[in-house]
């Protein structure tokens, strides 16, 4: 009898204080976009965890470890999942066939099972467990995107950049891309690093401006997506030659292509330049998200879902699904994991969803 007080009395005090947190907040009020396939592949890749029966589980608890601290150390009041869609690097292979190429070539990922005893093959378990995973997010109050032809760093800038531009938006993600979107009203949350990218984050480590920061990339190029560079481009080299890279002041690639035509003195990397132009804005159109190649059909597809009921939480479904996968040797303590998604459940239920 005593217990049931108790309850009551703290169900009221946690009712009371959730209303007093959303009073002056609305559900699009600070906005967490993860980049979904980073998310899991980083995850699927980096944990060994397996369950009792010896089955790898390292893709789904990793992310859902990742979701939870993340959430608990942004504290927005919505949560977005963008997924590449079905040939959403298409359009970029086109521009360049060996667009991502190394990451079509067979590679073990996670190192640290042994996939000869296995039920499963590794690339069997990553398309099992991405499959759960997202049934997972599904009993979550989270929304999900993913758009054919369209990869997810399209979608996230477009959401960013053309809607809900009055929100606090963070985007989560290890990709270095995004850090060209940083302005007032956009961060980038490193998973890996634990560091949350603002504008003078960005210059304090790079000396380059988030408005610039497209510049150096095309400069450098990208491994991870297989986008080589201008030889000699290193960061150092950029800010030395190019100091307009670290200025607020907006300097784009016919900016830096006049720069280059009338520099009077001789240097290498200015020489490297000139002889590929033509890489120069290869990598321009690879990298740039201020203005994003996406369909009017698929614009029109994300911002009806970006207007849709938010789903609420079904702290059941997902616990059954919890109990069949065994994941309690890795997450012991399901009632506290959850308390993060209550919140965001208040969230969707007090803007009138």
């Amino acid at each position: 009898m005593k217990k049931n007080k108790y309850s009551s009395i703290l169900n009221k005090i946690e009712k009371e204080h959730a209303n007093k947190e959303h009073k002056d907040k609305h559900l699009n009020s600070k906005i967490l976009l993860i980049d979904g396939l980073n998310t899991f592949i980083r995850a699927f890749s980096a944990n060994p965890a397996t369950n009792d029966d010896g089955v790898h589980i390292g893709g789904i608890i990793g992310f859902l470890k990742s979701l939870k601290y993340t959430i608990s150390k942004i504290k927005p009041t919505r949560c977005i999942i963008i997924f590449d869609g079905k040939d959403g690097s298409k359009k970029r292979r086109k521009i360049f066939s060996d667009y991502k190429g190394q990451r079509r070539v067979k590679q073990r990922f996670n190192r640290n099972v042994d996939w000869s005893t296995s039920p499963v093959d590794e690339e069997q378990s990553m398309r099992m467990q991405m499959s759960r995973l997202v049934k997972y997010l599904e009993q979550l109050p989270l929304t999900i995107i993913s758009a054919d032809n369209a990869e997810a760093d399209d979608i996230i800038a477009y959401i960013c950049t053309n809607l809900l531009e009055d929100s606090d938006k963070v985007i989560m993600s290890t990709d270095k891309d995004f850090l060209q979107l940083v302005n007032d009203s956009i961060s980038v949350w490193s998973p890996t690093k634990k560091i949350l990218y603002d504008k003078k984050r960005i210059l304090d480590e790079y000396n380059v401006s988030s408005k610039n920061f497209l510049i150096y990339k095309i400069l450098d190029g990208d491994k991870s997506d297989n986008i080589g560079g201008i030889k000699g481009a290193g960061l150092k080299t950029i800010v030395k030659n190019i100091p307009q890279v670290s200025e607020e002041k907006k300097f784009d690639i016919k900016d830096l292509i006049n720069f280059i035509e009338n520099a009077d003195k001789k240097i290498k990397l200015f020489e490297n330049i000139k002889n590929n132009y033509t890489l120069l804005k290869r990598n321009y159109l690879l990298m740039q998200l201020s203005n994003v190649d996406i369909s009017n059909y698929n614009k029109l597809k994300i911002q009806n879902v970006m207007h849709e009921k938010i789903p609420q939480l079904i702290k059941y479904k997902f616990s059954v699904m919890f109990m069949q996968d065994k994941l309690w040797s890795q997450i012991p303590n399901m009632e506290s994991w959850i308390k993060e998604f209550i919140r965001l459940d208040r969230f969707g239920k007090l803007d009138g969803q």
